[in-house]
């Protein structure tokens, strides 16, 4: 497959994947995510490659959805608009069935579906631009995509209520003492310095470092479908709501929100 979004480089056994829309701050539409998910599929028959790193092209990690796609889903038929909202989902449950290791290399923000790329990776590391943001409640949304229960791993629950309920935009320093970053190190040497961290673990038997990663997964995240499976359903009631509209005019106009439960 040609990728229009994505740059992907092989070098021995370790692989660069970067997402190369960096006019829209790398903004996750429906074939960028497609494409995203076709190469993380097609590492399965890669016995070559034993560690990714993932990366956004320009200033930002991605800035998540592409939220101009939303106003064109108006027409389409739920049943498909329901099979749509889902892409994202199956994108993160591609990256973490990889067997390689993963890296992701956070450069600038990484909000929204952005963050959920960046904690689906084994590892990250940042640099002192660095910032997560969920703005989905900002827009009277859920946080989707089968992605809580990653951070709620990577941070805890009373954090992950801060920043997916709190909205909390937080930066390298604090991203760093969370656990959510490994190192954080200069914007110039981020890929250098991800290239040496990657070097680590292409030098571990790559069988047992494999099923090792595969093993620790599905320990903390056995029950992930179980409970998160209707988040995308829970998307389109949300949507459908008074609350939603109040706000989304909110998040694009400004303003004091009078929100009423409904």
């Amino acid at each position: 497959m040609t990728y229009k979004y994505l740059n992907m480089k092989r070098d021995g056994h370790l692989a660069i994947v970067r997402l190369n829309r960096p006019e829209t701050a790398n903004a996750l539409s429906y074939s960028h995510l497609n494409e995203i998910e076709h190469c993380a599929l097609s590492f399965r028959e890669d016995a070559q490659t034993r560690v990714v790193i993932f990366t956004g092209e320009g200033k930002h990690f991605s800035s998540g959805a592409d939220i101009t796609e939303m106003e064109a889903t108006v027409d389409t038929p739920i049943v498909l608009h329901r099979r749509r909202l889902r892409m994202g989902e199956r994108v993160l449950k591609a990256i973490l069935s990889m067997d390689q290791i993963t890296i992701a290399a956070w450069n600038g923000g990484a909000i929204g579906g952005g963050a959920c790329l960046a904690t689906a990776a084994d590892f990250r590391i940042g640099t002192d631009t660095s910032f997560m943001h969920y703005p989905e409640i900002e827009l009277g949304l859920n946080l989707m995509w089968q992605s809580l229960p990653l951070t709620i791993r990577l941070v805890g629950p009373t954090r992950a209520k801060r920043l997916v309920i709190g909205a909390e935009k937080v930066f390298s320093d604090k991203l760093l003492s969370w656990g959510l970053l490994e190192s954080v190190v200069p914007q110039d040497q981020l890929i250098d310095s991800c290239i040496s961290f990657a070097q680590h673990y292409v030098n571990k038997s790559p069988v047992a470092a494999q099923m090792i990663k595969r093993s620790i997964n599905n320990i903390c995240g056995v029950l992930d479908q179980g409970l998160m499976h209707m988040d995308a359903d829970q998307h389109l009631f949300v949507a459908k709501t008074s609350d939603q509209q109040v706000a989304k005019n909110m998040y694009l106009n400004e303003g004091d929100p009078d929100f009423t439960g409904n």
